[in-house]
């Protein structure tokens, strides 16, 4: 019996942003796999078992997943906006590079999702309409060092910028110190959007300028966007403001 695996995105948090691909691939699943309240919006049905697990299991929920599509399952693996950005597809694939030979010949198909960046990004306009990149602001998996080096070239690149877990109760440090860096770098007042649980019934979207910002204002639902040197902000009357970096740059910045 030959078993597949697919690797899911399911979107920021609102179903009506589920692909119909991801839909199908989950209405065909006899098994489902993750991070326990990503599985826990696939809704149950006969024929399907749920695997939900905690958080920082990845390599053996990828095992798991692995090791049950070679054993003729039909197994997709579910991540919250998509799969390829700080989440299942890497965790999938270092699994198996690691495992047997024999895994290597199951069919593997990574379906994308709508990112939390880009959910947010949308809800405030076109912050990341020029160059701009992402960082996890986690040192779980690597050293801060190495964050901060990244962050610094970031700034001086002049790169709006997206900022994934930026702050938890266990490592609330990181948020103010990346916070510090962009103030004491950056000569301008450029906006900085923090959007909460975006897309769901908590969704919160606050611009901020970047030094009046406190780190207090994120969390791990939190994802925030750092503006360029030259992204705008367009004020409406009773409307919500727009924020947008203009498709085109001057060499340089005021950074």
């Amino acid at each position: 019996m030959t078993g597949t695996l697919v690797i899911a995105g399911l979107g920021p948090g609102n179903d009506a942003l589920v692909t119909p691909e991801v839909t199908d691939a989950l209405a065909r699943a006899t098994d489902v796999v993750g991070y326990i309240p990503y599985v826990a919006r696939v809704a149950p049905r006969p024929g399907l078992q749920l695997h939900p697990s905690d958080n920082r299991v990845e390599i053996e929920r990828s095992n798991h997943a692995l090791e049950m599509a070679a054993a003729g399952r039909h197994v997709v693996v579910v991540s919250s906006g998509d799969p390829g950005v700080f989440a299942m597809a890497a965790a999938v694939f270092e699994a198996l590079e690691a495992g047997p030979t024999a895994w290597r010949s199951i069919e593997i198909t990574v379906l994308p999702g709508i990112t939390a960046m880009l959910a947010a990004a949308a809800r405030a306009g076109a912050p990341l309409g020029h160059d701009f990149c992402a960082i996890n602001l986690s040192d779980n998996l690597k050293p801060w060092s190495l964050i901060e080096r990244r962050l610094k070239a970031a700034v001086a690149g002049d790169f709006a910028m997206a900022f994934y877990n930026p702050r938890s109760k266990a490592r609330p440090q990181g948020f103010e110190t990346t916070l510090d860096i962009l103030k004491s770098a950056c000569a301008d007042n450029r906006p900085v959007i923090f959007a909460r649980a975006v897309s769901t019934a908590q969704e919160d979207i606050r611009v901020v300028p970047l030094q009046e910002t406190q780190a207090e204002m994120a969390d791990m639902r939190t994802m925030v966007i750092v503006g360029a040197s030259n992204t705008r902000i367009i004020h409406r009357p009773d409307l919500p403001d727009i924020v947008y970096t203009p498709r085109s740059a001057e060499t340089g910045g005021s950074v």
